[in-house]
């Protein structure tokens, strides 16, 4: 049975439509900026803290819209699913790669869908929803 991680990701769009992707360091898929909740924190609370530490940007609680819960594989951690709380925002600030993060980039969802080195959640989920049916 795999191991169950609980994170809360930010799908983060420009005025573009372009949407915000980062690499961790030591990973190869590009994925949402967020990560793991911290003991008794929300998934709220936490996709905010995250994506002030991985790229500098600070918003508010009524910034950032809940999108859903998608469950799934991880992507850089074997036997590992993710249970993974969705919010939604905009913004065009220049995020400034901070912490973990060892690459990031906008691209238009079309153009993301055929890489190979996105994550399930962006695969499967975020970006299907983005191009519409």
């Amino acid at each position: 049975m795999p191991k169950i991680l609980t994170i809360a990701a930010l799908q983060l769009l420009d005025s573009s439509k372009r949407i915000l992707l980062v690499r961790k360091s030591g990973t190869r898929m590009f994925m949402q900026p967020g990560g793991k909740l911290e003991p008794d924190e929300s998934p709220l609370s936490a996709v905010l803290r995250e994506v002030h530490e991985e790229l500098g940007l600070v918003f508010g609680p009524d910034d950032v819209v809940p999108a859903g819960v998608w469950i799934g594989p991880a992507a850089n951690e074997a036997d590992t699913d993710i249970h993974a709380h969705l919010f939604a925002a905009q913004t065009d600030c220049t995020p400034v790669v901070q912490a973990e993060i060892a690459e990031m980039l906008w691209i238009d969802p079309a153009a993301a869908l055929r890489r190979t080195d996105i994550a399930p959640l962006l695969r499967e989920k975020v970006l299907p929803g983005l191009l519409g049916p």
